[in-house]
């Protein structure tokens, strides 16, 4: 038997979107120029292309949704009744049934059609082909809107079922509406089951997890069931019935014996009595909630006795409380440990452990002189164990066996790890501390020497204490004071347009022609700084300037000089630097050496593709027409 991922299933289009899908696929994806003048062979395939695409199209998604959906006689029982109670099994495979049916007449449409197109004899005569074959199609797909609609219905109602798995560890919680159901599945685990305090405000079945001795389980809470026959049964609580018939689980059925669910203690013993067939070879516990409102031992004697009378028949019974926790672990770890001997009883008993057990052999001694024989043990081997009882004894005991012996009484308690003696370490402050009273540290007027201190300190800032004392400044400090916050500001602009001037990707400007730009000059910079405030009177001999040569005469100053001059200068300085080849080159021999060297070097990196030099940029025909014309057959020449 396969299990199915209901959530993987696609969504199943309606029959004109059908319709559209397909046939804008066959636009898109085949042939869509055809002329009067080809070959009728050439026509006629053409059509044909489209007919058969259309067809293959039409069974690829058809064949894709019986696949999908599953097969009721493949699935697990409890899929398969579920299926049958929630979307009617006739009805379902009858949908399903048409789909196929579909699908051939589809193909047979088709083959039909492209048998006629073999002969027609002209373009007109195999387009009409055509458009009846696509036309016939969508007439079928057409007739199967009711059937897509109502399998689009049943695939969002299949992946909105919990995912539950038929053969692992199943716990299935039952009863009448409102007994405490869904409090006890949200309690164990993680679950979130809608509560309200009126009847079936469960209406499916819901899924949850919890871990027992390191192994997950799978907790179901069901609708709630009502005391009547079968066949009047509605569809939320044959839900619950088919989970119980099917799954092979451990069953909790709830009891509220406070009678606060609306139905009486023997009603829902007579509903026990009733539903009792679907328990057979499942281990069962009846679980009396809501103890908080009224205890076991307060209940009448006849009423006690009616549930006593669940108890001889071997039915355990569990008080429990979901909005006190009081009993919920209890019942918890008791249905897992019944359910987990029931699945042992159950393999033992398969075909599978008989091989097992054959290969097995445990030797049972037989009494032959009646006389008692008692283990020999040696002597060391009983020190060594007495010993390890001893050092077991003496042993600390760590914080998770006292919270496993104590259960849900402990209370971790960290004061009784301080390093203090006696009781005093449970004090909230200790009255001693290191032989002094903690008492003589304490200043009684503390809080009013503070409050005096905080008096001060606001006298002192309304006085004007820590104020700036700005109105104590000469005009001469006002005045630097002054000039040092707008050279400030200046370094800061100047450091943000630097930044800027940065991070830009403009391409970078050489220095003499950004110096004409940004216009710099001494007599600016005198300015400017004039403008500041600074006196740049005494400032003849601050070398301002930047000296052009060491052979400038002192009679004749820089800017005085002729402009012919410092051209030739500059010319001159140019013509006498060496060429770039004999830049660092000691003599004619070496320079030749690595000419050679550079040629080498050039030569094994071009040579591989064929190039003239270094800066042939040649690219060679990538396909060649002569190498690939072979022979002629019929038709034109002129390819060359």
């Amino acid at each position: 038997m396969s299990l199915y991922n209901f959530k993987k299933i696609a969504v199943v289009p309606t029959a004109k979107d059908f319709i559209d899908i397909i046939l804008s696929k066959t636009q898109r994806k085949t042939p869509t120029v055809v002329h009067k003048n080809y070959k009728i062979t050439r026509i006629r395939a053409f059509y044909i292309r489209k007919v058969k695409f259309t067809q293959q199209s039409f069974h690829d998604r058809l064949s894709q949704i019986i696949q999908e959906f599953p097969k009721l006689d493949d699935v697990h029982p409890f899929y398969a009744d579920l299926m049958n109670v929630l979307y009617d099994k006739d009805h379902y495979k009858l949908a399903l049934g048409q789909i196929n049916i579909a699908r051939n007449l589809i193909d047979n449409v088709a083959k039909d059609y492209v048998r006629l197109m073999k002969y027609g004899d002209s373009l007109y005569r195999c387009k009409q082909l055509k458009k009846a074959a696509l036309g016939r199609m969508a007439t079928i797909m057409k007739r199967q809107a009711a059937n897509l609609a109502y399998l689009e219905q049943v695939r969002q109602h299949l992946a909105r079922l919990p995912s539950i798995d038929p053969y692992t560890r199943t716990i299935i919680i039952c009863g009448f509406p409102n007994v405490g159901k869904s409090s006890f599945i949200n309690k164990i685990t993680r679950a979130d089951v809608e509560v309200q305090p009126y009847a079936f405000t469960t209406k499916s079945l819901y899924v949850g997890h919890t871990d027992y001795k390191y192994l997950r389980w799978q907790v179901i809470d069901t609708p709630g069931i009502l005391d009547h026959p079968l066949e009047e049964r509605n569809v939320i609580e044959m839900q619950a019935i088919t989970a119980l018939a099917h799954l092979r689980a451990a069953v909790l059925y709830f009891c509220d014996i406070s009678e606060q669910c609306g139905h009486n203690l023997e009603d829902q013993v007579k509903l026990f009595e009733s539903i009792k067939p679907l328990f057979a070879n499942k281990p069962l516990t009846v679980v009396l909630n809501k103890v908080d409102v009224l205890r076991f031992e307060e209940l009448p004697a006849e009423k006690q006795q009616l549930l006593k009378s669940l108890e001889d028949k071997e039915i355990p019974l569990m008080e429990m409380s979901t909005m006190t926790d009081v009993g919920v672990m209890d019942v918890k770890i008791q249905t897992c440990e019944r359910l987990l001997a029931f699945r042992v009883d159950q393999k033992i008993r398969t075909k599978k452990v008989e091989g097992l057990l054959n290969r097995l052999h445990v030797a049972q001694p037989v009494p032959r002189d009646n006389k008692i024989r008692a283990p020999c043990i040696p002597e060391s081997v009983l020190k060594k164990k007495q010993s390890m009882e001893e050092r077991a004894k003496a042993k600390r005991k760590l914080e998770r066996e006292i919270e496993e012996e104590m259960g849900d009484d402990y209370v971790l308690d960290l004061k009784k790890n301080y390093d203090i003696e006696g009781d005093q370490k449970f004090d909230v402050i200790p009255e001693i501390w290191e032989g002094h009273n903690v008492a003589d540290y304490i200043d009684p007027e503390i809080f009013d020497k503070l409050n005096e201190l905080e008096r001060e300190e606001h006298l002192r800032e309304e006085a004007g204490m820590y104020d700036y004392k700005v109105a104590q400044l000469s005009d001469t400090m006002r005045d630097i004071v002054q000039m040092a916050k707008q050279i400030r500001d200046k370094k800061a602009i100047m450091k943000d347009e630097a930044r800027i001037q940065k991070a830009s990707t403009k391409p970078v400007m050489p220095r003499t022609t950004a110096a004409k730009l940004r216009d710099r000059s001494v007599s600016k910079l005198k300015e400017q700084m004039e403008d500041l405030g600074l006196d740049m009177e005494d400032t003849e001999n601050a070398h301002f300037t930047k000296t052009r040569g060491r052979s400038r005469s002192l009679s004749q100053p820089a800017r005085k000089r002729p402009r012919m001059q410092s051209e030739s200068r500059s010319v001159a300085r140019s013509s006498s630097r060496p060429a770039r080849d004999e830049m660092g080159v000691k003599d004619p021999i070496m320079k030749t050496k690595l000419k050679n060297i550079a040629h080498k070097a050039l030569k094994k990196k071009i040579a591989k593709k064929g190039l003239k030099g270094e800066a042939d940029r040649f690219i060679g025909t990538k396909m060649p027409k002569h190498l690939f014309s072979g022979k002629r057959g019929v038709g034109k020449t002129d390819r060359r």
